[in-house]
C-alpha cells in the first residue's frame, strides 16, 4: 500500500496531463494580479471609485493571496491537496462572477479580497502536487514549466487586458476582463477531479493550529500593509512593520511550543535548518521584488511620459516575457547539472539587464522608440529571471519531504509575495518622488525607479553568491514516510 507522502504512481501521459492542469490554474490565479491593473481606469470611471478603493481592488487581492498561502498549504498537506485545490478553483470561479457583476466599488473590493483568498488556497497545492508527482531529478523540468507560466502571467496580463478593453470599449468594458476567463476557470475543475492524483488524508493529520494561523496572519498583514498603501512614503503606517516583526517572532516561539507539546505546527521550523531552503526564500523575495517593480514604473513612464497607449506600453515588456518563459524551461532542465550556479548567473543577468534598462530610459528623449531601445536589456533581464524562477524553487524544495510539500511551498510563496509588495512599493515610491523633485522629468524618474528594481535583483545575487560553498549538484533526497 502506498504511504502518504510517497510519490503517486502515474503514467507519463497522466503525469503530463496533471501538470497541464496545475500550470493552467497557476497561470489563471497569477494572471489576475497583472491583468486587472490595466482595467483600473475603466473600473474607476464606471464605479466612481475613490483612489483608496482603486488601490485596494488591486492590492487587496495580493494581500489576501499572501495571507492564505501558509495556512492553506498546511490544510492541503493534512487533508488532501486535490480536495483543497478543487475547493479553491470553485471559489475562484464564483468570486470572478461576483467581480464581473459588481454593482459598486465596495462590492468589487470585497469580491477582490475574497478572490485573493481563493487564489491562496490554490497556489500551494499546485507546487505541492508537482513536488508529490515527480521524483527529485525530474522536478526541475516540471518547475521549469511552472516558472514559464509565472513569467507569462506577469507580463502578458497587461497585453490581454489592453486587447480586451480595446475590443469592448464601452464604459463597463472592464467587466469582460473577468467574464472572459470564467469558462477557463470552470474547465479546470472537472479536469482536476479526473486527472490530479487522488488525495489521501495524512495518517498524522490533526487539528489546524488556529492560534498559529492567526498570529502568522496578523504578522504578515502588518508587514505588507504599509507596502501596499498609497500616498506619500513618509505618511504610510510604518509603525506596523516592527509590530509585524514582533508577531512573526511570536509565531516562531508558538510553533516551537506546539512541537514540544507533541502537536502539529502550522509550519515545521525544521525547514529552516536547511540552508538551501531559507537562502532560496530570500532570493525569491528579492528577485520578485526586482522584476515586478519594473512594471509599475514602465507603465507610468510609457503611458504618461511617452504618451503610449496601454497596449503599446505593454509591448515593451514582451521580450522580457519571452526570455523569462524560455529560460524558465531551460533552467528547469539544467538545475541538476548546474545547481546554485544557475541561480547566481540568473540573478546577475537580471540585475545587469534592469540596470541597463534604467540608463536607457533615463537617457531617452520624447519621440524615441522605447520598444526598440529597451528590447535587448529587458530580454537579458527576462532570461536571467527565467533561469532563477525554476532553478531556485527546485533547489528550495529539493530536501523537503513530500508530506510537507504544500506547507513549504506556502512559506516560499509568502516570501515571494512580500518581496513583490516591497519591490512595487519601493520602485513606485522612488519613481514618483523623483518625478515630484524634478518637476515632471519622466526620464529621470524612470531611471530612478528602475535602478531601485535593479538594486533588489542585485540583493538576490549577493544572497545567492554564498551558495557556491554548497554542493552544486543536488542528489536525490530520501523521502521519509508521512
Amino acid at each position: 500500500m502506498r504511504r502518504p507522502g510517497e510519490p503517486t504512481q502515474l503514467t507519463d501521459r497522466r503525469r503530463a496531463q496533471a501538470l497541464a492542469v496545475c500550470i493552467a490554474a497557476a497561470f489563471l490565479t497569477l494572471l489576475d494580479v497583472s491583468i486587472v491593473t490595466v482595467a483600473l481606469p475603466s473600473m474607476e470611471r464606471h464605479l466612481s471609485m475613490s483612489s483608496e478603493q482603486a488601490t485596494w481592488s488591486v492590492a487587496g487581492y495580493t494581500l489576501t493571496f499572501g495571507l492564505a498561502l501558509i495556512p492553506s498549504g498546511r490544510v492541503g498537506d493534512e487533508f488532501g491537496r486535490r480536495r483543497v485545490f478543487v475547493i479553491g478553483m470553485v471559489f475562484f470561479t464564483v468570486t470572478g462572477v461576483f467581480c464581473a457583476f459588481a454593482p459598486d466599488a465596495t462590492w468589487l473590493v470585497a469580491a477582490r479580497l475574497a478572490r485573493g483568498i481563493s487564489a491562496g488556497l490554490i497556489a500551494p497545492q499546485v507546487v505541492g502536487m508537482l513536488h508529490q508527482m515527480y521524483p527529485p531529478r525530474a522536478r526541475g523540468r516540471a518547475f521549469g514549466y511552472y516558472g514559464a507560466a509565472v513569467s507569462l502571467s506577469t507580463a502578458i496580463g497587461p497585453l490581454w487586458g489592453g486587447a480586451i478593453l480595446q475590443r469592448f470599449a464601452a464604459a463597463d468594458g472592464w467587466r469582460w476582463v473577468f467574464l472572459l476567463f470564467i469558462p477557463f476557470d470552470l474547465a479546470v475543475v472537472p479536469l482536476a477531479l479526473r486527472l490530479l492524483p487522488k488525495s489521501r488524508r495524512s495518517e498524522r493529520a490533526g487539528s489546524l493550529d488556529l492560534v498559529g494561523a492567526l498570529v502568522l496572519g496578523l504578522g504578515v498583514a502588518s508587514v505588507m500593509l504599509p507596502l501596499l498603501q498609497t500616498g506619500a512614503w513618509a505618511d504610510r503606517r510604518w509603525w506596523l512593520t516592527p509590530v509585524g516583526c514582533l508577531l512573526l517572532a511570536a509565531f516562531v516561539g508558538w510553533e516551537r511550543s506546539v512541537v514540544r507539546r507533541a502537536g502539529r505546527p502550522l509550519v515545521d521550523m525544521n525547514l529552516f535548518r536547511e540552508r538551501t531552503y531559507w537562502v532560496a526564500v530570500i532570493v525569491a523575495g528579492a528577485l520578485y521584488g526586482g522584476f515586478t517593480g519594473i512594471f509599475i514604473v514602465l507603465a507610468q513612464f510609457l503611458q504618461q511620459g511617452m504618451h503610449y497607449s496601454p497596449f503599446k506600453a505593454s509591448l515593451c515588456t514582451v521580450l522580457f516575457t519571452v526570455g523569462s518563459a524560455v529560460c524558465g524551461i531551460v533552467g528547469g532542465r539544467l538545475v541538476h547539472r548546474a545547481g546554485r550556479l544557475l541561480v547566481i548567473l540568473g540573478t546577475a543577468l537580471t540585475a545587469i539587464g534592469l540596470g541597463v534598462t534604467a540608463f536607457v530610459a533615463g537617457g531617452a528623449r520624447p519621440g524615441d522608440n522605447m520598444v526598440a531601445l529597451m528590447a535587448v536589456p529587458l530580454l537579458v533581464a527576462g532570461c536571467g529571471a527565467g533561469l532563477v524562477i525554476a532553478a531556485n524553487q527546485t533547489l528550495a524544495l529539493h530536501l523537503v519531504p513530500r508530506r510537507e510539500g504544500s506547507t513549504a511551498a506556502g512559506v516560499y510563496q509568502t516570501g515571494m509575495k512580500i518581496g513583490t509588495s516591497l519591490g512595487t512599493a519601493l520602485a513606485g515610491s522612488f519613481y514618483f518622488s523623483q518625478l515630484l523633485n524634478t518637476h515632471g522629468d519622466f526620464f529621470s524618474a524612470a531611471r530612478t525607479g528602475l535602478l531601485c528594481a535593479a538594486g533588489l535583483a542585485a540583493v538576490a545575487f549577493v544572497v545567492a553568491l554564498p551558495g557556491l560553498t554548497l554542493r552544486r549538484r543536488p542528489e536525490p533526497a530520501a523521502e521519509p514516510a508521512a
